[in-house]
Order: structure tokens, then sequence, then C-alpha cells
């Protein structure tokens, strides 16, 4: 097992586990699953970012990773 931090913003907030700063996933786990465990509806999910740097859902995580999730967003 290892730990990432991981934070879901805006709309996708609910789905936040409470240990969320130390977040424990089996080592080798991509963002899509991660996604799929958490029950994010994957059509709400717009942006995955890793240690500030934009991937998409095949990344693979690896300890200590910091993983920003983020739906749509609106403006004007």
């Amino acid at each position: 097992m290892i730990q990432i931090n991981l934070n879901l913003f805006a709309t996708l907030a609910k789905y936040r586990p409470e240990n969320a700063e130390s977040y424990e996933i089996v080592e080798g786990k991509t963002v899509e699953v991660l996604i799929t465990d958490l029950k994010v509806p994957r059509e709400q999910v717009k942006l995955i970012f890793i240690n500030g740097k934009r991937e998409n859902g095949s990344y693979q995580l690896k300890s200590g990773d910091r993983v920003g999730i983020f739906p749509p967003v609106g403006g004007g």
C-alpha cells in the first residue's frame, strides 16, 4: 500500500474521503480506477493533475503523488 494526497474540487468535493490527505491505495493503481473506486461519475471529471502537471486517467499512481481532480467549470 502507498499513500497519496487526494483533492477533489468544486462539485466533486462530496466524493472526497475523510483521509484524503494520506489516502491509501494499492501501488500502481491508475487514476481511472481511483475515480471508479471513489464512485465519481466519469463524465463529471474534466481535468486531472498529478503533482501540478496535467495527466490522463491511465497515469499509474506512485507514493506521495498529489492528485487533483476537477469537474468541468463554467463561468463568464
